[in-house]
């Protein structure tokens, strides 16, 4: 339980490392450094897994098992090479800020936003740091993979 003196800078803490992985995110599609979809994921994640700096897993349904199962390999995945992770809800945020619909897909069919991974290890984005930053904290606290919740606007 955390002291109420400590809440608000924890509220505000998260919601700080919210936006910083919005922009972050926005920034490295507009990049070309954002591959978005798990298999799209896995395929990059086996030809070039030096390139991925941070590893966002999304899903605001807990109870989808098949989804889980490819979490946790994912996860196993990134901590055996030493990715950042972070576990995000908020998908429908996620589909104001990257758009739903992929261009080259039937206007019908949604993106996986379910796994995102942000590649270019040469970039030093003040951002991808913050993030970094949080999620390195969250592991002191025994948050093997930190959480957090992105708000809708």
């Amino acid at each position: 339980m955390i002291p109420e003196e400590n809440y608000d800078s924890v509220e505000n803490r998260m919601q700080s490392v919210g936006l910083a992985l919005e922009e972050l995110l926005v920034t490295a599609q507009k990049q070309d450094c954002l591959t978005i979809g798990i298999y799209e994921s896995a395929k990059l994640f086996n030809a070039d897994p030096d390139s991925v700096v941070l590893c966002v897993l999304a899903a605001d349904d807990e109870d989808d098992v098949a989804l889980q199962i490819h979490f946790t390999l994912l996860q196993s995945f990134c901590c055996d090479s030493g990715i950042t992770i972070l576990r995000v809800s908020g998908l429908q945020r996620l589909q104001q800020l990257l758009g739903s619909v992929d261009a080259n897909r039937n206007q019908e069919e949604h993106r996986d936003l379910h796994c995102m991974l942000v590649t270019n290890p040469q970039a030093d984005h003040f951002r991808l740091q913050e993030v970094g930053t949080y999620c390195q904290e969250s592991r002191r606290l025994d948050q093997w993979v930190p959480e957090l919740v992105l708000q809708e606007r």
